[in-house]
């Protein structure tokens, strides 16, 4: 027990509190609740400054924060509304259930939808505007696991067929429709993924901040569009869902609105059983400056609470738990009166007069169109602020005893015949016992010129058209840079010693001068534009900040000061690489969402970019993103004295696995420049839907000039960098592949065998092993599939290798995985060297020596494969392991 409320409990003087009050209420009635609470606040920061202990009070009472007098009223009709929603509920009804009754196990959510056709219903018809000559459209991101009722909409306006909707997550034959919002598989359709959950909230928030950043930079009007996000209750718990609120209240980000769909549920039973999960989100949003607006209680509870003058039943509101609130809901109006009403004489007076089916019936808000139509309309009005509705649900509303508030509800995909005919009963449904006969669930389609179908075109047409709607393409083809713009990285840097971190910064200056494509760059770091060297940028370009920069900066008599301002271009996010990435993606995106193609790149610690950001990646794929990653400090030996957990020596697999995700791992600066330009020429010029990761390294040295001819096999993953020339007879010869800073090591490592053994090597520069994996397999498919094709397909590496003599050695800075990709593909005998095992803090050379991968492991490794092929012999190679001081009984680094 807290002392210092049992005082604040304590009535000292009931007369005097009695005045107060009455004169609160005066001022409410004379001038308005606005102007009591200017006066309480004024009391309260009197009785702070006199030394009180006022608790901050984050949460309000269980009951609606619009009160019915100030509720906006809908202009639609509401029977109709009603009879379109009971439609789309069973469409998105039977369209699961049609699926789990053929043969392969589907899968499907019925629950979900229909707990949130109202919030979905009332958007649709009075609030989401699509993009049109008048307006540049609303976006939404809709829960994922509601995806059949955003279908059955899209059924009844023409927008999609049965033979669609009867081939849900039926798609290998290109008649279905996906289980979940994928822009990918349904282009042209779904505008944002939102499964897995958790990503489409953080997106949402850095979307609607991207929109005010375009609006600060005048690259977009300003409008009125706003982001709308839909999650569920249980999702909350994912720390993406609440980790960026706080950037929403901080930028005062009003075209913003989370929809949260407080079923109480969660995937395997209650989210918060034992308390209230709406109070606590109350708490968490209002904190972090957001509007809230709770939509607990529908009408029908409206004439019980102004009965409550005495305050019980809102005293029995919050002292009832979830949990609780969902057995009432499970076990009907009988099971409501005994356990709920009851518990006071107050409260069980009040429903003294109403049937058991009467207190059933009284609904929650979120199914109640017109208390969601005035929290929405509130929401759109609202300045200043971002709005959060939580509208409290039923989960698996209308499915009775099937799932209508159970445990199981998520799960639920199947309904026997007897819990279809209930559902038809329920929502007046005009099909017969007939039609649904032998297993029969017939969708229904009231005809093209029905009243409904109409009142939904019209409602349509009203704000703008169809939605959701993505555009594939942008009107905006932009044109890229010529490959002879970045001259000053294709040629030899002669003594100067740089890293390719310094010539990606060189080459995003040169492209930020480009009038065409230089504003539309968007830079964008997680708090370590210092780390990479970027810090110019700050002063030259400026970074984002909504209300301008509000102080003098410490640095501001540097040449590289910390700049902020309104119309800034790079984006500096702080310690937040899913943050980063997400404020990537909405720019990545741009084209489709704003028709303005923009040019995003995120440079991050690459051992905290795709390893920590892995899912939102895939979400990237699936949104269609166009822009550069760029992992900085790459490689397990190049930072060399982070250690263990910041050692990158595998996000090469990681970002492989993404089919449109292109991977490279450059060493030389004109191999950076090459890359950049041809991304830019594919993206901006072709607008081919893919995006181009980049390993970068913090290691100085010399850069050659690009040989002639290499551009097209820089792209393709390997070229020729050395040639050793015509092989003499008897000759020995090796082939040495290597990627990114260890390709130096493999030059140096053909001198020593030169050197030492009179081995000469050809060297081949490999940017993309991942590029080159993907091209044999390619070559491999289409050979398997055109046996009698007289012209077979040869990989890439094996055109480049086959006839060259020698075993082939390759040694990067990553596991042995990302080399050992292409081993299908080389003719020779193949032997990789990598990185496997954790980090270490140490020097270059000796954490090159610890994983094997330094010169010397590399021309011993020459040696011994010459040996297996039988050129040399095992005293050669002990003789390598003696001249090159290799420990033969050092411990092996893989799980050292």
């Amino acid at each position: 027990m807290n002392p210092l409320n049992d005082i604040l409990d304590q009535d000292l003087d009931p007369t005097e509190t009695r005045e107060w009050t009455e004169s609160l209420r005066a001022v409410i009635d004379s001038d308005g609740a606005d102007r009591a609470h200017y006066l309480l606040e004024r009391m309260v920061e009197q009785t702070r400054r006199a030394g009180a202990f006022l608790p901050f009070q984050p949460t309000t009472e269980y009951v609606n924060t619009i009160p019915p007098q100030n509720e906006a009223k809908s202009p639609g009709d509401a029977a109709m509304e009603w009879r379109i929603r009971s439609i789309l509920r069973w469409n998105a009804m039977a369209m699961v259930v049609r699926a789990n009754r053929k043969p392969g196990d589907l899968g499907g959510h019925i629950a979900s939808f229909a707990s949130s056709a109202t919030l979905y219903d009332v958007g649709f018809n009075h609030f989401w505007r699509a993009p049109s000559d008048d307006h540049p459209g609303d976006l939404i991101y809709s829960q994922g696991h509601s995806s059949p009722g955003i279908y059955a909409r899209a059924f009844l306006e023409g927008r999609l067929t049965e033979s669609q909707l009867d081939h849900f997550r039926m798609e290998v034959d290109g008649k279905g429709i996906s289980s979940y919002p994928h822009p990918w598989l349904m282009p042209e359709f779904w505008q944002t993924p939102t499964v897995s959950m958790g990503l489409g909230p953080i997106s949402a928030i850095y979307q609607a901040r991207n929109w005010k950043y375009l609006e600060g930079r005048g690259l977009m009007p300003k409008s009125d569009r706003k982001v709308w996000c839909f999650l569920g209750d249980g999702e909350t718990d994912e720390p993406e869902s609440l980790g960026a609120i706080s950037l929403g209240g901080r930028e005062q980000l009003d075209n913003l609105v989370f929809v949260i769909n407080c079923n109480l549920q969660r995937l395997d039973g209650p989210v918060r059983g034992n308390g209230k999960i709406i109070q606590e989100l109350e708490g968490v949003f209002r904190g972090a400056g957001w509007n809230v607006i709770k939509v607990v209680w529908g009408s029908y509870w409206d004439p019980l609470l102004a009965r409550d003058t005495n305050g019980v039943l809102r005293k029995l509101m919050m002292e009832t738990v979830d949990g609780e609130y969902q057995n009432c809901k499970a076990f009907g109006g009988k099971y409501t009166r005994e356990n709920f009403f009851n518990r006071y004489p107050e409260t069980a007076a009040m429903v003294a007069n109403l049937s058991d089916d009467d207190i059933w019936r009284l609904n929650r808000g979120g199914h109640d169109p017109h208390k969601v139509y005035a929290a929405y309309d509130a929401a759109v009005k609202t300045k200043g602020q971002p709005t959060v509705i939580l509208a409290k649900t039923v989960k698996g509303y209308g499915m009775g005893s099937a799932g209508e508030s159970l445990n199981p509800t998520h799960q639920t995909k199947k309904l026997d015949d007897d819990a279809i005919r209930v559902f038809r009963d329920r929502f007046n449904i005009p099909v017969s016992d007939a039609q649904l006969a032998d297993g029969q669930v017939p969708f229904y389609h009231p005809g093209e010129n029905s009243p409904e179908v109409q009142y939904m075109k019209e409602r349509r047409a009203a704000l703008g058209g169809s939605l959701p709607q993505r555009r594939r393409k942008s009107t905006q083809t932009l044109e890229a840079p010529k490959l002879e713009v970045f001259d000053r990285l294709l040629k030899s840097s002669g003594e100067r010693e740089i890293s390719t971190t310094m010539s990606f910064v060189q080459a995003l200056n040169i492209i930020l001068r480009d009038k065409q494509v230089g504003p539309r760059v968007v830079p964008i770091v997680a708090d370590e534009a210092r780390t990479f060297g970027m810090e110019g940028l700050f002063r030259q370009i400026g970074i984002y900040a909504p209300f301008g920069q509000k102080y003098q900066p410490v640095d501001r008599d540097q040449l590289m000061y910390y700049r902020e301002d309104a119309s800034g271009q790079v984006l500096e996010e702080g310690i937040t690489e899913c943050g980063a990435f997400s404020s990537w993606m909405a720019s990545a995106t741009s084209y489709s969402t704003n028709d303005l193609p923009m040019l995003p790149f995120y440079i991050f610690y690459s051992m905290f970019g795709f390893q920590r950001i892995g899912d939102s990646a895939w979400q990237a794929a699936d949104m269609r993103a166009r822009g550069f990653l760029l992992g900085a400090t790459a490689g397990r030996t190049t930072l060399n004295g982070e250690g263990l957990q910041h050692e990158d020596g595998h996000s090469h697999l990681l970002a492989g696995a993404i089919p449109n995700c292109r991977p490279y791992d450059p060493t030389f600066g004109f191999e950076v420049a090459v890359i950049l330009q041809h991304g830019m020429q594919r993206m901006l010029a072709e607008q081919v839907d893919e995006y181009y990761y980049l390993t970068l390294m913090n290691e100085n040295y010399s850069h050659p000039e690009m040989p002639e001819g290499a551009a097209e096999g820089i792209i393709k993953g390997m070229y020729l960098l050395t040639d050793a020339g015509k092989p003499k007879k008897n000759e020995l010869r090796v082939q040495l592949l290597g990627s990114g800073t260890i390709l130096r090591e493999v030059i140096a490592a053909a001198e020593l065998l030169e050197k030492e053994f009179g081995v000469s090597a050809d060297i081949w520069s490999c940017p993309s092993f991942t590029e080159l994996r993907r091209d044999g397999f390619d070559a491999e498919r289409w050979n398997r599939l055109h046996p009698e094709d007289k012209t077979q397909k040869k990989a890439y590496v094996t055109e480049l290798l086959e006839g060259r003599s020698g075993p082939v050695i390759a040694a990067t800075d990553y596991v042995r995985a990302y080399a050992d990709q292409i081993r299908a593909f080389v003719p020779q005998r193949y032997t990789v060297l990598g990185t496997d095992g954790f980090g270490r803090s140490d020097t270059r050379a000796n954490l090159r020596r610890f994983f094997e991968v330094d010169r010397y492991y590399i021309a011993h490794a020459a040696i011994a494969a010459l040996a297996q092929d039988g050129k040399m012999n095992a005293k050669d190679v002990a003789r390598a392991i003696k001249a090159f001081k290799i420990d033969p009984e050092k411990a092996n680094p893989v799980g050292v």
